[in-house]
């Protein structure tokens, strides 16, 4: 297993090269100036944009600007964003927290409710509950998020009140972050409000969560119920479950222990991707929800042609695919020893 990791780390470079090569060759498709207004930090530099397209190399050919970037890349200089209005890095360290909390808060709910309708569906084949799971993954799997999102948003929001609309926080809250008074631990938000006791805080962050949260949950969770009906049911019809039943044992004891066990194997690979899948369909989530996280960034960048906020964003997106089906692959390993890491 340790020669397998090595070998996958070995191949993330060059997937972020690869990444990152791409992005450079398709914002040549935009003329230099464009391109010198992502390192513009105040008026005065408008009037000495070919300075900054020359100090920049912003004219020279493309294998030059990009061996530029990747030396400052190198030294963990990725450069000043104009969207965000502060270094790449810094905007990452800042965002990324806030969405790695939403994506782990609709996660669980994700899998926890496929699972749990999925085997309702494949123990009750051909029932009401198994045709309502099929309705209702057929229905949630081809809702784009973005839809859903404006639709919970003008309902609860606007129409009845009942969740704050935008932002991670409410503005009496807003003062305590933006003062420094709450002393961050892990960078999520929720957790740190808790571990300084402010559960004031704690409350209105969560609020604040539940459209954003039931907007990625619900679109991805369709998926889940489908994988896991299919997978239950193949699992119910193999040998050693028949053999379970013969010996007399109780339909709770066969479903539950011997074939959801196995049936669950497909999940964890649906999950290590949807994980991964959630952290990029955080962009749609989040500008809908002015929620800020990497994805809002991410989502501006593009829109306002920071080009060093898009190439940063690409390269940070691609570490984490990489890294999320990394740990897939172990995990799958670990809990299926028919696996073997070659």
């Amino acid at each position: 297993m340790f020669v397998f990791i090595l070998r996958r780390l070995a191949a993330l470079p060059l997937v972020m090269l690869g990444v990152t090569m791409l992005t450079v060759l398709l914002m040549q498709l935009l003329p230099p100036e464009q391109r010198a207004a992502a390192f513009i930090k105040n008026e005065r530099q408008l009037r000495n944009i070919q300075k900054i397209v020359q100090e920049n190399g912003l004219d020279q050919p493309v294998y030059i600007q990009y061996w530029r970037w990747l030396g400052g890349a190198l030294q963990g200089n990725l450069g000043f964003s104009k969207s965000a209005g502060s270094s790449v890095v810094e905007t990452i360290q800042n965002r990324f927290p806030a969405t790695l909390e939403l994506a782990l808060f609709a996660l669980f709910p994700v899998v926890g409710f496929g699972v749990w309708l999925g085997t309702l569906a494949a123990l009750h084949y051909g029932k009401p509950i198994d045709h309502f799971a099929q309705g209702f993954a057929v229905l949630t799997w081809n809702l784009p998020s973005i839809i859903l999102g404006v639709w919970l948003l003008t309902l609860f929001y606007g129409a009845l009140g009942w969740t704050p609309g935008f932002g991670q926080v409410s503005s009496e809250y807003s003062i305590v972050l933006l003062t420094g008074s709450l002393k961050r631990y892990t960078g999520l938000l929720t957790l740190d409000a808790a571990l300084n006791g402010n559960w004031g805080l704690l409350l209105d962050a969560l609020r604040h969560l539940i459209l954003p949260v039931l907007t990625l949950s619900a679109v991805a969770c369709g998926n889940f119920v489908q994988v896991m009906r299919g997978s239950l049911l193949e699992t119910l019809d193999l040998e050693y479950v028949r053999t379970a039943r013969s010996k007399g044992l109780s339909n709770a004891v066969v479903h539950l222990r011997h074939a959801r066990r196995n049936a669950l194997i497909p999940i964890i690979t649906l999950a290590g991707g949807t994980a991964v899948g959630l952290l990029n369909g955080a962009i749609f989530v989040e500008t809908i929800f002015a929620f800020p996280g990497i994805g809002s960034w991410g989502a501006n960048a593009a829109a306002t042609l920071d080009y060093a906020g898009v190439l940063g964003f690409a390269l940070f997106v691609s570490f984490l695919v990489v890294l999320g089906n990394l740990i897939t692959d172990v995990l799958y390993g670990i809990y299926d020893p028919r696996v073997r890491f070659n």
